[in-house]
């Protein structure tokens, strides 16, 4: 019997360790298509704006071109995705992915036709191995249910000299600005954007933990380049707020 929406939501008990609870992500899929009809407004307002430049420089890192195919993992509404598609010379083919449906639908109410959507879960794409030049995900790595399996996916649909471009947050190294951060997301922003959303579900609670109990920027270039991605540089942004992860396959690795 599934279960009732209630008891997906994401209580003081599940939110202490997020990322080791064994249904992590039927809460993620409940969560995100409950919040879905106002979660970009919710990000624009309590970034200040600053995610559609995050977007943009990731996008730059990318050294996207019209020869170029792009598949957004974990695409929500679909703003990274068409970002890549305002690009200088854009690729000629743009797929997102996401197993929310909620998501994916307010992704293709502002679709252009030129987009394609895919309702799919990250670790198991429904894609041909190297069927693709770029392998993107912005915000979504850290709510994976398993992380390594799925940039072993993303590793596997890539193309010999493909790039993988990962937008997360982190947690900033200055101790003054990560404690000011830390009070603002942990505190201020669940609060209101619980208010401004209608959510139910603690998504708002739940995404500030995901960041401070997720891997840091070390650990993840050491993931990424345990799958099989060579040349992985780390960009931050938003002084450490934000980074930016950028790697290629070279064709060796465990993907």
């Amino acid at each position: 019997m599934a279960k009732r929406p209630h008891q997906l939501a994401w209580d003081e008990q599940r939110l202490a360790s997020p990322h080791a609870q064994a249904d992590k992500a039927a809460r993620v899929r409940h969560m995100f298509d409950n919040v879905a009809p106002r979660y970009q407004l919710v990000n624009r307002v309590f970034s200040v704006g600053r995610d559609v430049a995050w977007r943009r420089k990731a996008v730059e890192l990318a050294r996207v071109g019209p020869g170029d195919a792009v598949l957004d993992v974990a695409c929500g509404t679909g703003d990274f995705l068409g970002v890549f598609a305002t690009a200088a010379g854009p690729p000629r083919r743009l797929v997102g992915v996401d197993f929310s449906h909620g998501m994916l639908r307010a992704a293709t109410v502002r679709s252009d036709g030129r987009l394609w959507w895919l309702e799919s879960d990250a670790l198991r794409l429904p894609l041909a191995a190297e069927s693709f030049t770029v392998a993107s995900c912005a915000f979504g790595v850290r709510n994976f249910q398993d992380l390594d399996a799925g940039l072993r996916e993303m590793w596997r649909v890539l193309k010999v000299g493909g790039r993988i471009v990962i937008l997360e947050f982190t947690r900033p190294r200055n101790r003054v600005f990560r404690a000011l951060y830390e009070l603002y997301a942990n505190r201020i922003m669940p609060w209101a954007a619980t208010w401004v959303s209608g959510d139910r579900t603690g998504a708002y609670r739940y995404l500030p933990r995901s960041v401070v109990s997720f891997i840091n920027a070390a650990d993840m270039r050491a993931r990424l380049e345990r799958v099989g991605f060579h040349r992985v540089t780390v960009t931050g942004m938003s002084w450490g707020i934000v980074s930016i992860y950028v790697g290629t396959k070279t064709g060796t690795g465990d993907g």
